[in-house]
């Protein structure tokens, strides 16, 4: 059964909770988004993000706003203490993930070496 973290394990910023609930809105999908983390990428671990229908066994989730971020038991150990946000710039938009135990990163945000 799926695990509710603690706040210090892992956040998800209410701007990220807002525009999860808008695109599972439009795509008659429950609000939970998935953060995992794959091996791969410029600086070796790289983030994924998807919709899941809903948390897994081994899961850990927290909530904000009505919306679950859940994350996997194994990807909690490199993402723990990170909060994962929605921005907007100039140059786009996308989620991002402040990763306090990420060493260095790329240019994109998207991969992390520890």
């Amino acid at each position: 059964m799926a695990t509710l973290a603690p706040v210090s394990d892992i956040a998800l910023t209410p701007a990220a909770a807002a525009r999860v609930a808008a695109i599972a809105a439009r795509q008659n999908k429950p609000a939970i988004l998935r953060l995992s983390v794959e091996g791969g990428g410029c600086s070796g671990f790289q983030y994924k993000f998807g919709f899941a229908d809903a948390p897994e066994a081994a899961d850990v989730v927290v909530e904000t706003d009505g919306v679950r971020l859940v994350v996997d038991d194994i990807s909690l150990d490199l993402v723990r203490g990170a909060s994962v946000d929605y921005i907007e710039s100039l140059g786009g938009a996308s989620f991002k993930v402040d990763n306090p135990n990420a060493a260095s990163g790329c240019g994109c945000g998207t991969s992390f070496s520890v």
